[in-house]
C-alpha cells in the first residue's frame, strides 16, 4: 500500500474513529491551515443530503421534528458544550453530564472534549493571531466553516480539558464522535417508517423525517452555531470595552436561544446567564433555571452585579 493510499484509509477510518485524546500527544503546526479535503466531504454530504428534501417532500409532522430537534440541539450546544463543559457555569451528577454530552453530540459537532477544548483556546486568544476562528483575523469564512475543516483543527490543545479527560465516558464519546448521530438518524427512519404505516394521517414517511428531522435540522443548528464566530465578532453593539471585538446581537440571540449577547460572555465568560439584564432574552438561561428547581444542576454562576453594571470595566 503507497502513502496516499495509507492516508486515504487513515482519512476514512477517522469518519468513524477520532482517536484516543491525548494531551500529550504532538499537534499539526504549520503549513496546515488549508482544508483538510478528507474531513469536508461528510460536512459537504450532511448540506447535499437536504436537497433531497424536494424529492422526499414535506409535512406538518416533518416541519414539527425539524424545528422541535433545532431546538433540543441548540439547546444542548449551548447549555451542555458551551456553558456547562466549556465554562463550568454550573455543577451537576456524572449520569447527568453524560447525558448532557450526548445530547451535544447528537447536534454533530464533534465531542464535548474537543468542543471545550477549542472554545477555551478562543477565549484565551480572542481575536488574537492565535484564535482558532477570528473574523477580524481571518475573515468570515475562516470564522465560520474553515478552521474547522483544516488539518490543524482535527486534533484541539487538549491540555485545556484536563478536567473532561479524566471521566472514560467522555473520552469514548469524543473518539466516536459519529454514534450518537448516527443512532439519531436511524431512529428518525424508523419512526418514520413507522408512522406511515401505523399513523398514515400524520402523513409523513422515513424519508422524511430522516431528512427533514436529521438533515435539514442539523444543517440550521450548524449555522445557527457558527453565527456566533463569524458574525458575533464584528456586527452588533459593545456594552464593555474587552480586548475583542465581541458584539451583542439581539437578532443572533433568538436564533441562538441567547448566544447572541456575546460582549456580555466575553466580559464575564463563566456566567451561566449571558443576558445580563431583563430585556436581554437568554432562552438557554431560561431552561436551565427549570433544570436547576428540578434539582438536575445546581451552583449556577452568574454575574456579579457590580462587574455587570461596570460600563468602563477592565478589559477582559
Amino acid at each position: 500500500m503507497n502513502d496516499s493510499q495509507g492516508g486515504g484509509l487513515n482519512k476514512l477510518r477517522q469518519w468513524f474513529d477520532a482517536g484516543e485524546p491525548d494531551p500529550e500527544a504532538p499537534r499539526a503546526t504549520g503549513g496546515v491551515d488549508g482544508v483538510d479535503w478528507g474531513r469536508i466531504v461528510p460536512f459537504a454530504l450532511m448540506h447535499l443530503v437536504c436537497l433531497f428534501a424536494f424529492y422526499v417532500g414535506v409535512s406538518a409532522t416533518a416541519i414539527a421534528v425539524c424545528v422541535g430537534l433545532y431546538l433540543v440541539r441548540m439547546f444542548a450546544i449551548t447549555g451542555f458544550y458551551h456553558r456547562y463543559f466549556s465554562h463550568r457555569s454550573f455543577k451537576t451528577s456524572r449520569a447527568a453530564q453524560f447525558a448532557f454530552a450526548v445530547l451535544g453530540a447528537s447536534a454533530v459537532q464533534r465531542g464535548p472534549i474537543w468542543w471545550a477544548a477549542h472554545h477555551r483556546h478562543h477565549h484565551a486568544f480572542s481575536d488574537k493571531p492565535q484564535d482558532t476562528h477570528s473574523p477580524v483575523q481571518d475573515g468570515f469564512v475562516w470564522a465560520h466553516v474553515g478552521w474547522f475543516l483544516s488539518k490543524r483543527h482535527f486534533h484541539p490543545d487538549l491540555r485545556r480539558v484536563r478536567d473532561l479527560l479524566q471521566y472514560p465516558e467522555l473520552r469514548w464519546l469524543d473518539r466516536f464522535d459519529i454514534l450518537v448521530p448516527f443512532t439519531l438518524a436511524l431512529a428518525l427512519l424508523l419512526t418514520g417508517m413507522a408512522l406511515e404505516r401505523f399513523a398514515p394521517a400524520l402523513g409523513t414517511t422515513g424519508g422524511q423525517l430522516l431528512v427533514w428531522g436529521f438533515f435539514v435540522s442539523t444543517v440550521l443548528c450548524y449555522h445557527g452555531t457558527y453565527t456566533i464566530n463569524s458574525l458575533c465578532h464584528g456586527w452588533g453593539s459593545r456594552r464593555y470595552p474587552t480586548r475583542d471585538d465581541s458584539r451583542n446581537n439581539a437578532i443572533l440571540a433568538l436564533i441562538t436561544l441567547g448566544e447572541g449577547w456575546h460582549n456580555n460572555h466575553h466580559h464575564y465568560p463563566s456566567s451561566v446567564r449571558q443576558g445580563f439584564y431583563w430585556w436581554e432574552f437568554d432562552i438557554t438561561y431560561y431552561l436551565l433555571r427549570g433544570l436547576a428547581a428540578t434539582g438536575v444542576i445546581w451552583d449556577l454562576n452568574t454575574v456579579p452585579a457590580r462587574i455587570r453594571d461596570v460600563r468602563e470595566a477592565t478589559p477582559a
